[in-house]
């Protein structure tokens, strides 16, 4: 069956729907929504309803859709080469290594697929770290509240047992602390430590910044113990707080000795990276580790147009970002069920004292597509394209919504 004939009858989006009930692993709760195309911060659904997106894929189409030089770049390098694999080289990895090592001030990166697969990487560099020391070094200290994805390792870091609980027992070895709190690090961090993982700004969590001050604890523990601090910048990085990279919100930015990133990286191709400094990079030697298809000439060639456009949108999206924090900031002084705003850049969270899963789905019905996390945290990861107009066309729904309730 075609779109437009599906459109027509009225059938196809529920003809969607059933084949996937039918044939796909049930593992998602989908919104009862087909998406047929999308332009700029815009996404139409098969039956040519628009919505404004302040999703954007959970924080993956950073360009929103259609942008042209994107697209362009697809399209040439579609029709030119693909895929190789990693047998071989291929024009891109080189010049894009290059220009993720100016911005985050790391010496060498590893191509991935996605964040988990970056997380299992960055745990296999810090394994591998604590061994070439001595045998009983392969603890990690990880944060309460923390997400790192969803493989048997990345769950065995994620400190929220509703991820962890029907998949234990998970890699031994592993120790929580609860976010900001200086004196339970401190405490968990030992000779035993491998390595130490945090979110910069924890997404899953709730949109949660953490303490500049936790975090030049951990890089001190870090340097003490001669363990590797890890920061998982997959949500927060890559432009998202107006900066490359969350940590370097901080002045002096805290330094990683690894850095874990994807989801803008190639504006919806997979994409992920482990950046690492030399200290963290000599401990993956050939043969330890590969990725049939992290980094093929495609993803690659996209994310270096992406870093081009990228270098112009940092000032709009700090602006930008200020701008919707003090619309409903604003919201908050008329409504009390909204009791804290936070986030940084175009990484906005708006904590509530009630469920958050009806507003979302008022939300979609009104035409914008947010989503809810930590059950009473609304999470707002826009495009970066989005202007101070779009900002209002927003808040104005989300007012609309608010007075309902």
């Amino acid at each position: 069956m075609s779109v437009a004939s599906g459109a027509e009858t009225g059938t196809y989006a529920q003809t969607i729907v059933d084949l996937e009930k039918q044939y796909l692993l049930q593992n998602y709760s989908r919104h009862p929504l087909v998406l047929h195309r999308g332009d700029g911060p815009y996404m139409w659904d098969v039956d040519g309803k628009r919505y404004l997106d302040f999703i954007a894929g959970i924080g993956v189409n950073a360009l929103g859709q259609n942008h042209p030089r994107i697209v362009a770049a697809i399209a040439e390098q579609a029709a030119r080469l693909i895929h190789t694999s990693n047998l071989f080289y291929n024009e891109y990895q080189g010049p894009l290594a290059k220009r993720i090592a100016e911005v985050s001030g790391l010496a060498r990166t590893f191509f991935t697929n996605s964040g988990t697969e970056s997380t299992e990487g960055s745990l296999k560099m810090i394994k591998a770290h604590g061994h070439d020391i001595r045998p009983d070094k392969y603890e990690i200290v990880s944060l309460d509240n923390s997400f790192h994805g969803r493989s048997i390792g990345a769950l065995s870091i994620t400190g929220q047992p509703k991820y962890r609980k029907d998949f234990e027992p998970l890699m031994p070895g592993v120790k929580f602390v609860p976010a900001n709190n200086i004196q339970a690090l401190e405490n968990a961090v030992s000779e035993r430590t491998a390595g130490i993982c945090i979110e910069w700004i924890q997404g899953e969590g709730g949109v949660l910044p953490l303490d500049p001050a936790f975090c030049l604890r951990a890089r001190q523990l870090a340097d003490q113990y001669d363990a590797l601090l890890c920061f998982d910048e997959i949500q927060c990085g890559v432009g998202r707080t107006g900066k490359y990279f969350g940590y370097q919100l901080s002045n002096p930015a805290v330094m990683p000795d690894i850095m874990t990133a994807a989801k803008p990286l190639a504006c919806g191709l997979p994409l992920g990276i482990i950046s690492a400094n030399e200290r963290a990079a000599k401990s993956i030697r050939p043969g330890m580790h590969g990725s049939t298809f992290g980094g093929n000439a495609l993803a690659a060639r996209v994310a270096l147009e992406f870093f081009d456009i990228l270098d112009g949108l940092l000032p709009s999206i700090t602006r930008v970002g200020d701008y919707f924090r003090a619309q409903l900031r604003e919201l908050a002084t008329r409504y009390r069920f909204i009791t804290e705003v936070r986030g940084y850049g175009l990484m906005v969270g708006a904590e509530l004292s009630i469920p958050g899963k009806a507003i979302v789905e008022r939300a979609m019905q009104e035409g914008l597509l947010l989503n809810c996390t930590h059950e009473t945290v609304l999470r707002f990861l826009p495009p970066y394209i989005i202007t101070e107009a779009h900002v209002d066309e927003a808040v104005l729904i989300l007012d609309r919504i608010f007075q309902t309730l």
